[in-house]
């Protein structure tokens, strides 16, 4: 978690991107702490981490509340950098006929928001500077520079990593990890924690499978094995092998939503 990565410690960035226009938010502040004594220490530490949370799905709560208003259903992309969530955002948005939005978060840059615009679908940048993951709280705000009244889906595309993401909902309906063939498939044993929350596992880039030492079935038997209600479909967002299920388990979500 953040307390032990430090993504949450000293300065922090964020810039939005709209329509293609970019908007600058820094915030700063100086902490200085005193420590005399390691278990005082800890006890605080867990007093303030545990607070933070709380606020977190808070808004979060919030943010799933805002969503129902308009009918909308929300899913939370995660995986680890390149794993192709990108990727299968702009395939779905090609094949879907649905109207997308996507709430984007990167430490740095808009291009991935701009991919979202170029393929046809609506995006708010979130750039955090150090921070290693999106929270509630950043997510509220993009939430709020996209036109929800013209959705029918929006996708929040989480900051590419493994560990962190899994501990802040973020006020989506549905949890997406992504696992990609040239990741290796004891990635699941490994990242249990964001696994575990998965409503869905995606793995992409299967036409490679012919070239990495993968195996889907140890991966659906560690999901299974985290979450037997998990489900897990096998995607290759160039070649479109699979797109078909992937969208047909979206639109029968929001269906029953």
């Amino acid at each position: 978690m953040c307390k032990d990565c430090g993504c949450s410690m000293g300065n922090s960035a964020l810039e939005h991107t709209h329509g293609g226009i970019a908007h600058s938010h820094k915030h700063t502040g100086e902490h200085s702490h005193e420590h005399s004594h390691p278990a005082l220490n800890e006890k605080k530490t867990i007093e303030v981490v545990t607070k933070i949370l709380q606020e977190n799905d808070h808004e979060a709560a919030h943010n799933r509340a805002h969503l129902d208003e308009y009918g909308l259903l929300c899913l939370n992309l995660m995986s680890s950098p390149g794993a192709g969530k990108t990727t299968l955002l702009e395939a779905t948005i090609k094949s879907s006929g649905l109207r997308v939005g996507v709430v984007e978060g990167d430490l740095e840059t808009n291009k991935d928001a701009n991919r979202i615009i170029n393929a046809g679908g609506k995006a708010h940048q979130i750039s955090t500077g150090q921070t290693c993951h999106l929270d509630a709280f950043m997510v509220h705000n993009g939430l709020h520079h996209l036109p929800l009244k013209e959705l029918d889906l929006v996708f929040i595309e989480n900051v590419g990593n493994l560990v962190c993401p899994a501990s802040y909902d973020v006020g989506a309906h549905l949890n997406a990890v992504l696992i990609s063939v040239p990741e290796g498939s004891d990635k699941v044993a490994k990242y249990p924690v964001m696994f575990r929350a998965a409503d869905i596992v995606v793995i992409t880039k299967t036409s490679l499978l012919e070239h990495f030492d993968f195996d889907i079935n140890e991966v659906k038997k560690e999901a299974k094995k985290l979450n037997p209600k998990v489900d897990i479909i096998e995607v290759d967002s160039k070649t479109g092998l699979g797109i078909d299920k992937w969208i047909n388990y979206l639109k029968m979500k929001k269906e029953l939503k």
